[in-house]
């Protein structure tokens, strides 16, 4: 069981690169969820997904010995959900499918892959923790700066670029 949560169903054993899998899995659920008229689902979804890891990410390392195991994802999943969150509510709120603003759920996940890989500032001192905190924790600061900057970006296109078109 802790394998199939920190595994997100075995999306996390794809190759290559299974936090990239991990994060479109969660963006293609959330998107579905969000068109079947659950979009604040996906907020609840973050919060679970990060209560969940924290729980079964300790359990999952003492499996390993390797510190931050490239199979985990519900922490991927966590992160980018956090980060969708800031454009599905307003989308949401504003009765604005997700596939009509699709930049809504592209953006978060290209940022959230930027911010996760890269790992700037606090991800990067989160993943340096180490431990399931650290695995946890790197991608929850990757989805809020990925949802702070989707925030941002929608703000310039639509204060500068769009008055232009």
């Amino acid at each position: 069981m802790i394998a199939m949560i920190v595994t997100f169903f075995g999306i996390g054993r794809l190759r290559p690169a299974p936090g990239t899998w991990g994060s479109a899995a969660a963006v293609l659920l959330a998107v579905l969820v969000y068109q079947a008229g659950g979009a604040l689902l996906i907020p609840l979804g973050a919060v679970l997904a990060a209560l969940i890891g924290f729980w079964a990410v300790p359990q999952a390392l003492r499996m390993t010995t390797d510190e931050d195991p490239s199979w985990i994802v519900i922490d991927e999943v966590a992160g980018q959900w956090l980060a969708m969150s800031f454009t599905v509510i307003p989308l949401w709120r504003h009765g604005i499918s997700i596939l009509d603003a699709w930049p809504g759920f592209v953006v978060p996940f290209l940022l959230f892959r930027l911010f996760d890989i890269w790992k700037p500032w606090l991800v990067g001192r989160a993943d340096r923790q180490g431990g399931a905190v650290g695995v946890m924790m790197d991608d929850l600061w990757a989805g809020l700066f990925a949802g702070v900057g989707s925030v941002a970006l929608a703000g310039l296109y639509h204060a500068v670029l769009e008055p232009m078109l």
